[in-house]
């Protein structure tokens, strides 16, 4: 008997680990009895990318490359039509990047979301923060596979 129920306990642990867990959320403030349970949209299956890289001018001070680095970053928050956004610095050790320090990638799900952004007041904003320190700009766009 004693010899069945450990048999069970281990049976239920390891049936246990194989069972399929899909991360919720609440939408309402209400007690969990009435609220209607919304599943994580699923992942898209490709995405635009919109990959930016900046060479500042020469003499360009830390105080105003970090004004541009939170301008861009701020866009997201401005401009709906971006799914996604990271940034970072060249940290290459090939030293073939021609003076081009910074990269970002912005992400669409559609062309016409990269459309809406393209005009976009905050995005025209930042450009005219951006332009006085700008010395090269290089734009890849492209259809993540």
């Amino acid at each position: 008997m004693a010899r069945n129920v450990v048999f069970l306990m281990i049976v239920s642990v390891l049936l246990g680990g194989c069972v399929h867990v899909q991360e919720t959320k609440r939408v309402c403030e209400e007690p969990a009895s009435c609220c209607h349970v919304q599943t994580q949209a699923p992942a898209p299956t490709q995405v635009l990318r919109h990959v930016v890289l900046f060479k500042f001018k020469e003499g360009t001070s830390a105080a105003d490359i970090r004004k541009v680095e939170n301008a861009f970053s701020a866009l997201p928050s401005k401009i709906d039509a971006i799914y996604d956004y990271e940034w970072g610095t060249d940290v290459s050790v090939e030293n073939l990047q021609k003076g081009f320090t910074h990269c970002f990638f912005v992400s669409f799900l559609s062309e016409a979301d990269r459309a809406t952004y393209m005009p976009h007041p905050a995005h025209k904003e930042f450009g005219d923060l951006l332009k006085p320190h700008l010395d090269d700009v290089v734009v890849v766009d492209y259809w993540a596979k």
